[in-house]
């Protein structure tokens, strides 16, 4: 990797914006970064790891975004970092700019932007630059693939900070360990540990689980068995346990199902005694139902003979009824005629009312030869009819002229007088349409403003809800914590009570003559017993069960909480800062101007017709003139023909009228007569035939009630039956032949009449024999029943003892083996002879590997006399496998190298810092570092010591590197001659370069 230029834009303590050229610095191999404390030397680097990563390096990268920013910068200038270098052979240019508060465009205030992030590539081919993307996440994972470190590798190898260096000398196993893990990435190996020892506990507790599962299972054998089981005196683990749970086993199913066989015998003995019982009640139910039906046919026989006279009233009355049914078409014949008689004398009446008083006593030929009469009057009228009519014509002529002169003279005026104001209404239509022609540009104009300040309100009223929601998700998340607690505690507290009262659940399994399962005594004079608080293994599990169900919901309530955070995060990007009661005010005041100026632009169309229907009213008025001034003319020539025409009517109709109003009442007088005489003499004609037909009904309905054997037609009329009764009383015969049938056939039945003869049935002494019997069966049933759940529980839970017994075998040989494993890894196992961890081990190679490589530069930057080695032996009571030793030619005595000088442990550190930069190059990929950087301890050193380490340093550049040391020393600057030198400033620092030449 090498750096070829850094631009930063008010970044740090850079208000301004800064370039280096680190080609130019590059040329001769060792260049200086320095300047005052405070500067902003470190920023500079600060800005090469967060162009890379995003972050910057150690405890810095806390509170991005903001704290990057300049605070000597322009409000208006954005912080932005732009790196271009060459790894793996290609040409990249990395930008990135941190989250910020810029000015608002409008008003006060600031809005927040989000980061953004760019990756180009430069194409030598083409001499151009391809954009390869703009997501954070994948220009991290591309950086992170192409110079295979991590930020915290990175800042390690490539930064070099001494001081972590220095106290990685004199830091003991553990620490060294951390620092190691994090450069060589061995948490893999941690996590084979953890694994391995979790992988133990969970073995170990599925063995404990199916151990105790397996006594549980004997328990509950004993239960089912009826405590005629014993339990075998084992704890869970003991060896034996397994054949002990399933030989007990073996004897409570064989005792199980002898009793079954008993229970069974005795069950089949019941039911049979139960048969027995019920044949006997069903012959006595079947001896009661009989004479019982014997009595009852006796008592209905006699209610027969009482009712017998009613039966015979009503044959007689049948009888009647059928005789009369001849006769019923003669009186529904006769019936007919004298209602049409009855109807026909009502018309005829109501007609003659409405005739003079003349015609009363005329009879239906005289009224009609009245009718004809006036109808020939009527006819003669016809020719007056017409001329009547003519004559209305000639006055609706007339009047219509008249009518026409009026509206002509009408017209005119309002035509004048309209045409008199056109100028001044069509200027003011015209300036309407224009008004609302620029009203519809401003309502263009507002419109496009609408929908950004929509937008931003709906995101602001969401981070408001998102920010309601965040706070009561977090009163969730603390009440389910503190529920989750509360469980916890609870599951403890009913755990340790269980615990304390096991001793009690241990007695119960003690018998006489049995050995204890604790002390082996086969007395017990005094075993524990359970009192009234005892918990039980249910208790313990409910709650535990209690305990994990809170804290899921305390997980859940978590995981809501950060769905809220991120969203309210995205909604606050959007949004701003500002209050949404202003975003509302805003947005309501834009809709108000917009809505205004919609509605006058809505104007125009109704503006724009009006004008056109105005423009049409002129020409309308304008030809309503003319047309007036040629009617005027017109209607004098057509006045007086109508007049003489209408003189000569009117002596014709005088004499046509009569006493009457006009022809047409003349003639509507003679219509009404003639209607009236024609429906008179109709009715009358009516009533007499209807007359003559009543008389010959009346004849034929006395002939056919005497052939009936009737006296008077009114008799055979009274012995008429309608339908319902005529159905009512067949039924009421029907019913009473049926029964005096059914009774006939129940006294002559030879069983019925044999069972009366008999004594009376013992219907309850049979009932309660039964009875008892089904009470025996359902006690023996219920018995055989429950010996068989016993056998059948047996059954279950021997066949479920026995599949636990053989799931624990490959538990318990894989327990063994994880156990051993999980030992010898975490440096606990007596085989681990320098309790050494397996990430230690591993470390404890690389290590190696490190002394071995700063050794090299060590011996010439101390003219030979120091060497790094590794040290596997154990320090006091820790672990072993990270121990640093350095070995003092001078003395020939390896000695620890906590006991060197600051100047000492200054190279000291600096040779292990590129032995490890060496060593973590070829362990993540062989990536060829070409930019290093020193930072400080240089003002520790004597000056043969610093020509020393800088020849160490100068000889770098064999592997074609260039280091930049970031110092203050002042001796450094006449030593090295490539400066970047940080100038501060009460405005703000600034670079100022220097390349080799200069």
């Amino acid at each position: 990797m090498r750096l070829h230029r850094l631009d930063l834009t008010a970044f740090g303590p850079f208000g301004a914006a800064q370039t280096v050229d680190f080609d130019d610095l590059s040329a001769a191999g060792l260049f200086l970064l320095h300047g005052p404390t405070g500067a902003g030397k470190t920023s500079v680097l600060d800005a090469v790891c967060y162009a890379l990563y995003g972050s910057v390096p150690g405890a810095r990268q806390s509170g991005q975004g903001q704290n990057l920013r300049s605070d000597h910068a322009a409000p208006a200038t954005r912080t932005g970092v732009t790196l271009e270098l060459t790894v793996a052979g290609r040409r990249l240019e990395v930008t990135r700019q941190p989250p910020w508060a810029r000015p608002k465009k409008r008003g006060t205030g600031t809005t927040l932007e989000k980061a953004q992030s760019w990756l180009r590539e430069h194409d030598p081919a083409t001499g151009t630059w391809k954009d390869l993307s703009r997501s954070h996440q994948e220009i991290g994972e591309e950086i992170t693939q192409l110079l295979g470190m991590s930020r915290e590798q990175f800042c390690q190898v490539v930064l070099l900070p001494q001081g972590d260096f220095a106290r990685f000398l004199r830091a003991d196993a553990e620490a060294r360990g951390r620092l190691l893990g994090r450069l060589f990435d061995t948490q893999r190996f941690a996590d084979v540990e953890k694994r391995l020892a979790d992988r133990r506990r969970s073995t170990e507790a599925q063995v404990r689980e199916g151990d105790e599962a397996l006594l549980a299972d004997a328990h509950r054998m004993q239960q089912a068995a009826g405590d005629a089981m014993e339990l075998p005196d084992l704890k869970p683990g003991e060896p034996g346990l397994a054949e002990a749970v399933l030989t007990a086993a073996a004897l409570a199913r064989s005792t199980a199902r002898e009793q079954l066989a008993i229970a069974s015998s005795r069950l089949t003995a019941a039911e049979s005694a139960q048969a027995a019982a019920d044949r006997a009640l069903a012959d006595a139910r079947e001896l009661d139902r009989l004479q019982r039906r014997f009595a009852q046919a006796r008592e209905r026989a006699a209610l027969l003979e009482e009712r017998s006279p009613a039966y015979r009233d009503a044959q007689t009355r049948m009888e009647r009824a059928r005789k009369a049914e001849a006769v019923a078409p003669a009186l529904e014949l006769r019936d007919s005629a004298d209602t049409e008689h009855r109807r026909a004398g009502r018309a005829e009446a109501q007609a003659r009312a409405q005739l003079p008083a003349r015609f009363a006593d005329a009879g239906a030929s005289g009224l009609a030869g009245a009718a004809r009469r006036a109808a020939e009057e009527l006819g003669g009228l016809e020719s007056a009819r017409r001329a009547e009519q003519r004559l209305a014509e000639l006055a609706v002529e007339r009047d219509r002229l008249d009518r026409q002169e009026r509206a002509d003279e009408d017209a005119l005026q309002d035509a004048d007088a309209w045409l008199s104001g056109w100028d001044e209404r069509r200027a003011a239509l015209r300036a309407a349409v224009e008004s609302a022609q620029q009203a519809a540009t401003r309502a263009e104009q507002l419109a496009v403003q609408r929908e950004p300040a929509r937008t931003r309100l709906a995101a602001a009223r969401q981070r408001d809800r998102l920010t309601r929601e965040a706070r009561e998700e977090g009163e969730s998340v603390r009440a389910a914590t503190d529920d989750a607690l509360t469980a916890r505690a609870a599951w403890l507290d009913v755990k340790e009570r269980r615990l304390n009262g096991i001793a009690a659940e241990l007695a119960a399994q003690l018998a006489d003559g049995a050995p204890c399962s604790v002390c082996g005594a086969t007395e017990h004079p005094a075993p524990a017993r359970k009192d009234a608080g005892h918990v039980d293994r249910e208790s313990e599990e409910h709650a535990l069960a209690a305990y994990q169900s809170a804290d899921e919901r305390r997980a859940g309530a978590e995981r809501r909480l950060g769905e809220v955070q991120r969203a309210l995060a995205t909604a606050e990007g959007e949004a701003g800062d500002t209050p949404t009661d202003q975003l509302v005010r805003e947005a309501q005041e834009l809709e108000e101007r917009y809505a205004e100026a919609r509605s006058a632009a809505a104007q125009l169309h109704p503006a724009t017709e009006r004008l056109g229907v105005a423009e049409q009213e002129r020409e309308r008025r304008v030809t309503a003139q003319q047309k007036a001034a040629v009617g005027a003319a017109s209607r004098v020539a057509a006045r007086e023909p109508l007049d003489r025409e209408r003189t000569a009517l009117e002596a014709e109709l005088t004499q046509a009228r009569g006493t009457a109003d006009s022809v047409a009442t003349r003639a509507g007088q003679l219509e009404r007569q003639v209607a009236l005489l024609t429906d008179a003499a109709d009715t009358a004609r009516a009533a007499e035939d209807t007359a003559q037909r009543l008389k010959d009904a009346d004849a034929r309905l006395a002939d056919a009630a005497f052939r009936a054997g009737f006296d008077t037609p009114q008799a055979a009329a009274d012995a008429l039956l309608d339908a319902a009764a005529h159905r009512e009383l067949q039924r009421r015969l029907d019913a009473w032949q049926s029964e005096e049938a059914t009774v006939r056939a129940v006294l002559a039945e030879t069983e019925t009449a044999e069972a009366a003869a008999r004594p009376a049935a013992d219907l309850a002494g049979a009932e309660r024999s039964a009875a008892a019997a089904a009470a025996r069966v359902r006690d023996a049933a219920s018995a055989r029943d429950a010996a068989d759940r016993r056998r059948a529980e047996l059954d279950r839970l021997s066949a479920h003892s026995a599949t636990g017994v053989r799931r624990l075998a490959p538990l318990r040989e894989e327990y063994d083996r994880v156990a051993r494993l999980a030992t010898l890894t975490a440096g606990t196992s007596a085989q681990n002879e320098r309790r050494m961890r397996l990430e230690s081990y591993v470390l404890a190679a690389r290590l190696e590997q490190v002394a071995a490589a700063a050794t090299v530069r060590l011996q010439r930057m101390s003219s030979g006399r120091y060497t790094l080695v590794h040290s596997d032996d154990r320090s006091g009571r820790g672990r072993s496998g990270l121990g640093l030793h350095v070995v003092d030619a001078w003395t020939g005595r390896e000695r620890d190298t906590a006991t060197l000088s600051g100047g000492e442990t200054f190279f000291a550190s600096l040779a292990l810092a590129l032995g490890l930069a060496d060593v973590v190059t070829d362990e993540t990929g062989g990536v060829s570092l070409d930019t290093l950087f020193i930072d400080e301890g240089f003002g520790s050193l004597d000056e043969q010591t610093l020509d020393e380490v800088l020849d160490v340093l100068d000889s770098l550049r064999e592997r074609d590197r260039s280091v930049g040391i970031v110092s203050h020393v002042a001796d450094l600057r006449r030593r090295v001659h490539a400066q970047l030198e940080v100038v501060k400033g009460r405005s703000g620092s600034a670079l100022r370069q220097r390349g080799a030449a200069g």
